[in-house]
């Protein structure tokens, strides 16, 4: 077998392991070992066959060495180096983690994967995102917070697990569950309640205490769900906004009609030139409204739940009725508005002309004639749609008679009641009944297309925010409860008033 032929078997093998992607084997190595062996015998044959042809012709000069072993030897020099390439290529990914088949098959050089390594740590050093699970502390203190709404009959829509077990611990056992879960050794057998509650006391500024958090937790979850139930009307006949401050923010913008009407272009003529007219409608201003309430000492001794989970509640509703009566008092006590009129005036087509009546239906008719002659800001013709009667309690059957009876009630030849299934909602409301006393309750009609009245919250925040405070010389927990909203005047075209009649 002559050196050429070594050298190729030893290239197929190192190909093979190369095409599959893998290392040698020991058979592998051992079987290049001993190839590498017979080319070193053979070189050294040819060695010295030539020191002793230079021997004998030593008045020669010294022979060029042949070709062909000059082409051996390079080919050898190729084959180690590409030796070497492969078990560095192994060698360096596999201290990485990386696939060296594709840099071995592709032929990549040592430095091209060392480079390739460099840029594979630098991507897994990238910031990455993390989902955070819920420990076992929070799954505690949502099933405490669920366990105690639950036990004051609150509707909880999905409750955390554990909490129908929880709804028979009293706060006593609740804030001695808290402490030991913090890791403080409390005998629960001789502890007072007194005691217990001046060591949670203690603990309602610690970021991690449990007991503060749960109650916090059930209070919000409280004033949700109470807050979402109050049976309140301003929202069917107002408009909502949202404002980022407590300044005043007047609105300027253009008013549909303060462009004029277009004009015609003869042939050839010029197009003139125009300024659409502007309008500063009213500003809009909101304030904060609260208040402050506590679980006292005395609550959690007694086991009184009821502070955490319907007071606050009942605060929260209070700040929804009270926006609710803030609208209502608007409509009724026709206070001057933006423009320094009052809210229903003749100069304002809003107001049916005397001293009111009940609604009927001439009575709905008349309002809405009045409501569909609206102008503009700049005596253009509008069009509003009449949407709703705005009534106070004791007209509801009434209008029943009047939207669904086909003919008109009390006529001798039968007329056709025009007002037969027209399309008018009814919001009833008993805010308008108390604002009137013994006196005329008025009712009003709604319409679309004009702004009318606007409920503004601040950064759109509808319900009310809950804090801890820390009061000087209350004995317990004290919390304050607080919303920021406005009601404006946006535009007196949406309502008609009627100032109706006394309701027996």
């Amino acid at each position: 077998m002559g050196m050429r032929e070594l050298i190729a078997r030893q290239q197929a093998i190192l190909t093979l392991a190369r095409s599959q992607g893998r290392e040698l084997t020991a058979e592998e190595n051992a079987r290049l070992d001993e190839l590498q062996g017979l080319i070193d015998a053979a070189r050294a044959a040819e060695e010295q066959a030539r020191q002793a042809a230079a021997t004998a012709t030593e008045s020669a000069p010294a022979a060029a060495p042949a070709p062909a072993g000059g082409q051996e030897a390079a080919e050898r020099g190729l084959l180690a180096a590409e030796r070497q390439r492969v078990e560095t290529i192994y060698s360096l990914c596999r201290d990485f983690d990386m696939d060296p088949a594709q840099y071995i098959s592709s032929g990549a050089t040592t430095e091209a994967v060392r480079a390739a390594i460099l840029e594979q740590l630098r991507s897994r050093t990238q910031p990455v995102t993390v989902s955070v699970t819920r420990d076992e502390q929070d799954k505690f203190r949502a099933a405490a917070s669920d366990a105690l709404l639950m036990r004051s009959d609150l509707e909880v829509a999905t409750p955390a697990d554990g909490a129908r077990e929880m709804m028979g611990m009293s706060l006593r056992e609740l804030g001695l569950a808290c402490l030991q879960k913090q890791g403080k050794a409390v005998d629960s057998l001789r502890m007072s309640s007194d005691d217990l509650y001046t060591e949670l006391c203690r603990d309602f500024y610690n970021p991690s205490a449990a007991f503060p958090a749960i109650m916090d937790q059930t209070i919000r979850k409280g004033i949700v769900e109470l807050y979402s139930k109050v049976p309140t009307t301003f929202e069917q006949i107002t408009s909502k906004g949202s404002v980022p401050d407590f300044k005043s923010t007047p609105d300027h913008e253009y008013v549909i009609g303060g462009v004029g009407d277009f004009l015609l272009v003869p042939e050839n003529g010029e197009i003139r030139p125009d300024k659409p007219s502007t309008e500063l409608l009213p500003s809009r201003k909101i304030d904060t409204y609260g208040k402050q309430f506590s679980m006292t000492r005395q609550a959690f001794i007694n086991d009184d739940i009821g502070f955490l989970t319907q007071v606050p509640g009942l605060y929260a509703q209070a700040a929804k009725k009270t926006i609710d009566k803030q609208v209502y008092s608007i409509l009724f006590n026709n206070a001057p508005i933006f423009d320094g009129v009052k809210f229903f005036h003749a100069s304002h087509k809003n107001l049916i002309p005397g001293t009111g009546a009940a609604p009927s239906q001439a009575e709905i008719q008349k309002m809405i004639l009045q409501l569909q002659k609206q102008t503009d800001h700049f005596g253009e013709p509008i069009t509003l749609t009449p949407s709703k009667l705005v009534v106070g309690v004791g007209y509801e059957f009434d209008l029943a008679v009047i939207f669904h009876s086909a003919q008109v009630t009390g006529s001798a030849n039968n007329d056709y009641n025009p007002l037969y299934n027209y399309p008018l909602g009814v919001v009833q409301t008993p805010v308008l009944n108390f604002l009137a006393g013994s006196g005329k309750v008025p009712w009003f009609l709604q319409a679309t297309g004009a702004r009318g009245i606007q409920v503004d919250y601040l950064n759109g925040q509808e319900s009310p925010t809950v804090r801890r405070m820390e009061t000087p010389g209350t004995l317990g927990f004290v919390w304050d409860i607080y919303l920021d909203w406005g009601v404006a005047v946006r535009d007196y075209r949406s309502f008609v008033r009627n100032e109706g009649a006394v309701i027996a």
